[in-house]
């Protein structure tokens, strides 16, 4: 990092707290700090919605997978999420419109206490908020582990500056602070990416590396499955994907809360769905290419970072690492935002007995919560190594559980699933949960047959998600509840419009 990089680096943070800055204007009640008083344009909130499901952790988890790899990691992560908006844009995106349009609510979750009931409600709230303190710890890991192979910053002062400044312009800003500099950061990506995909050919002999590198590359880097990420894994993380991208993620469901319409709604979804099949592909390429350039890395992890130390000059040293900190900090305060928006909206009243706060009182609680939740996921990303490192915290950890959270969320949105009522959706979140327990205990590889060692990991991340769906559907089918405000709400949501 030389003079020049800081000052980008540093151009970039003051553009993030005053775009915050200047959202505050747009601020004046609950509504608008959640949901952007749903008058948020569908081509934002889509680029919104894209950059927050990813971060920095792409440029270090995943870059160690494409290192080590090759191309899988674009066939069950991105391709997978692609494909998995776009298959959900008419199904779900439009329905969470509705339910602000038709019900008003403004958290993901409001509406479960018609669908099912308090209880059911409670336990997907306060489990998942404290499944995303942990997700949301792995990202401002993986920023922060940029930082210090750029600039030798430790990392814990790589957590605070990061994390410090999306708490600034989150809790001031709320949604439209989020979706304002998801789009400032969305272009600053974008040109980065693009100087890094540049650098990279020339390096590597001009455009025609674009396939030449195949041939250069171990020959199990073209296959689309490879390693841990089998075909049965791939499989399994779509459906995943389907459920957590389509809003069993909080901050996937406010982006098209926010949408003046289920129309519009659909687009954002649309949009986000084709930006993640082709924007990948610029970002990878250099990942792919990376043992060509560094061959014999001890960890590839490090892989972009020393691309990018190696290939550019100063300037668009700290431009990449902006656009790499863009991705983070895009995520995290739609985290955040969500979050908040569940605890003042779903959480509180309930320990209140039912009486919600006043509208200011709401506004000023939805701050004073992104800022605690934003700081407890700090104090987690100092101890990532505890939770299995970044690749554990994002794909065992958040990947196996949100399953049994989302299942019932999603699932209850539509009327083929309408006989599976509270019992249901408990008993689908409990099963969820003790079989992510069991198999953090008793590891798949100890006890699976020798000639099926390879479905280790995918059994990790994807029997508590199928074990949880199974339940769901079964509980349902053999023990249903219904009740008329269920059903009307169903169908209300089913509605066109």
């Amino acid at each position: 990092m030389r003079v020049l990089d800081w000052v980008v680096l540093g151009g970039y943070f003051a553009l993030m707290l005053g775009v915050g800055t200047w959202a505050r204007k747009k601020v004046k009640t609950a509504g608008d700090f959640f949901t952007a008083g749903g008058a948020m344009p569908w081509w934002l909130s889509g680029i919104s919605h894209h950059m927050s499901g990813y971060s920095a952790a792409v440029f270090v988890g995943y870059a160690a997978i494409a290192y080590t790899y090759g191309l899988t990691i674009y066939v069950w992560w991105a391709s997978s999420i692609g494909i998995a908006i776009l298959l959900g844009s008419r199904t779900f995106a439009p329905r969470w419109a509705r339910m602000r349009m038709r019900m008003g609510v403004i958290s993901p979750l409001e509406y479960l206490a018609t669908r099912y009931d308090l209880p059911t409600q409670q336990l997907l709230a306060w489990s998942g908020a404290a499944l995303k303190v942990f997700d949301v710890g792995a990202k401002w890991s993986a920023s922060a582990i940029l930082l210090h192979a750029f600039a030798g910053v430790p990392i814990a002062w790589g957590v605070m500056l990061t994390g410090g400044v999306t708490l600034c312009y989150s809790v001031v800003g709320g949604l439209w602070a989020d979706a304002l500099t998801d789009l400032s950061q969305f272009v600053i990506q974008m040109i980065a990416g693009l100087a890094m995909l540049v650098a990279v050919l020339h390096r590597l002999g001009g455009v025609s590396a674009l396939w030449t590198i195949w041939g250069a590359l171990p020959a199990s880097h073209h296959h689309p499955f490879a390693g841990d990420y089998t075909a049965l894994f791939a499989g399994m993380y779509f459906f995943v994907n389907v459920l957590s991208y389509n809003g069993g993620t909080w901050s996937m469901a406010q982006r098209f809360i926010a949408a003046p319409a289920g129309p519009e709604a659909r687009k954002a979804a649309r949009l986000s769905g084709a930006l993640y099949l082709v924007w990948p592909v610029v970002l990878f390429y250099p990942m792919w290419a990376s043992p060509l350039i560094f061959p014999h890395l001890a960890d590839p992890s490090q892989s972009y970072a020393l691309m990018t130390q190696t290939l550019l000059p100063p300037g668009l040293i700290g431009l990449v690492l902006a656009g790499l900190f863009a991705h983070t900090m895009a995520m995290t305060s739609s985290d955040a935002n969500a979050i908040s928006a569940v605890i003042v909206r779903d959480i509180v009243p309930a320990l209140r007995g039912g009486v919600r706060p006043s509208d200011k009182a709401q506004l000023l609680l939805g701050r004073v919560s992104t800022f605690c939740f934003l700081a407890l996921s700090m104090g987690i990303a100092l101890m990532a190594a505890n939770f299995g490192g970044i690749i554990g915290l994002l794909i065992l950890w958040y990947g196996a559980l949100v399953g049994p959270i989302a299942i019932p969320m999603m699932l209850g949105m539509l009327r083929v699933f309408r006989r599976s009522g509270p019992l249901a959706a408990i008993a689908s979140w409990c099963v969820g949960v003790a079989v992510f327990g069991a198999l953090r205990v008793w590891p798949p590889v100890g006890w699976l047959p020798l000639g099926h060692k390879d479905w280790s990991y995918a059994m990790m991340v994807n029997l508590p998600v199928l074990a949880a769906f199974v339940t769901y559907v079964v509980v349902g089918l053999v023990a249903p509840r219904r009740s008329e405000r269920a059903d009307t709400l169903v169908s209300v949501l089913s509605e066109e419009g």
